[in-house]
């Protein structure tokens, strides 16, 4: 491997001001997510839609900003962004001159349309953010792969989007990083739903930002807590998934850890290995294997600027863990994503390297490039 084949297992699509309102259903013209760029006086690009807090998107352009310039950047319009924002063949262009050879390919706005309380609505307008990214990544499926978004408020119709979604060529979807506590990811509900997901080797992802826990949008309340805190949603998600058997019961399915970080994993694992030993009797379920075992079989992880997790190796292994750039994002290592992979992955073999920064995902997702 060089550090000119490097693939980014989590980068994000920024959708553009006007796909909304063309392209959600008729009925939702009148309601669907907009731009606007001032909020109470404050300039920026901000999502405004129903019941949602505006928050706002300017750090989903800003890689690669100098900090003096981040005022301005955060400031600015769509219309200002860099081309390779809204244009396709221009992000190839980025990718290329940063040494990645392909993205997985994340909603940006579309987390917060997660929170929306009227599920029909949010349907309507991740069907459309579904027909653009679809759309987008037709420029070249090899190098932009997509992922889809999909609530399972109803899973019946949930499994029909997600049908849709994999014909039109999107390689997996967004799902809440957390359920609601009254129906986590083990209710018999999600069956049909982890069914066709294992059918049609579509990819789950677990997102920071886009749990349906009450009360859990960062937005809301104390920020800087809530931030803090976002890796224990998936933290729990998939401790539910395992020890709960859903992995058991659908031994193909595969679930990414997306934006949340690696350092506390090993961690977890242990203490799930080790608390499954001393109380597997009292357990609802039987598990054949051990926790950690599950993990490493169908769960991946992404990371962006974890500092800690090179140091935890030795006990978890690199073969579930994927580099991120979370290009176009402000936390993006664009344009120095060679520079930042050699500093930080200093201390790993070139195997190892290699494993995090191409053979995972290309493997995970079928990239051949």
């Amino acid at each position: 491997m060089t550090l000119q084949t490097i693939i980014s297992a989590d980068s994000h699509f920024v959708e553009p001001p006007e796909m909304w309102s063309e392209r959600i259903d008729a009925d939702y013209r009148d309601r669907a997510p907009r731009l606007v760029t001032e909020i109470d006086g404050k300039p920026g690009t901000f999502l405004v839609c129903e019941d949602l807090i505006p928050a706002t998107g300017g750090g989903f352009f800003a890689a690669g900003t100098a900090p003096e310039d981040l005022p301005r950047v955060l400031a600015r319009g769509y219309e200002e962004v860099p081309q390779h924002v809204r244009d396709p063949r221009a992000r190839i262009d980025a990718q290329q001159s940063d040494g990645v050879i392909a993205e997985v390919l994340y909603s940006s706005y579309g987390m917060q349309l997660f929170s929306l309380q009227d599920a029909n609505l949010r349907d309507a307008c991740f069907r459309a953010f579904n027909d653009w990214a679809a759309e987008y990544c037709s420029e070249s499926r090899s190098r932009l792969i997509g992922v889809g978004l999909v609530a399972l408020d109803d899973v019946p119709r949930a499994v029909t989007e997600l049908r849709r979604i994999a014909a039109k060529g999107l390689k997996g979807t967004m799902i809440w990083a957390e359920p609601p506590e009254d129906r986590p990811y083990s209710h018999p509900s999600y069956e049909p739903f982890w069914a066709a997901a294992e059918e049609l080797d579509m990819k789950m992802s677990l997102h920071s930002l886009t749990s349906k826990r009450k009360d859990s949008d960062p937005a809301r309340g104390d920020m800087l807590f809530r931030s803090v805190l976002l890796y224990q949603e998936v933290a729990r998600t998939m401790t539910d998934l395992i020890i709960h058997g859903v992995l058991e019961k659908f031994p193909t399915l595969k679930f990414i850890s997306a934006e949340n970080e690696i350092a506390w994993l090993p961690f977890h694992l242990w203490r799930m290995d080790q608390l499954h030993e001393k109380l597997y009797t009292m357990s609802p379920v039987n598990l054949p294997m051990k926790p950690s075992e599950y993990f490493n079989r169908q769960f991946y992880a992404t990371f962006i600027e974890d500092p800690m997790f090179a140091s935890t190796t030795s006990t978890m292994g690199v073969d579930n863990i994927m580099w991120s750039s979370d290009f176009p994002h402000l936390a993006s290592t664009y344009p120095n994503s060679r520079q930042f992979i050699a500093d930080n992955l200093a201390g790993l073999s070139e195997p190892d390297k290699r494993k995090i920064v191409h053979d995972n995902v290309a493997k995970l997702y079928g990239i051949s490039v």
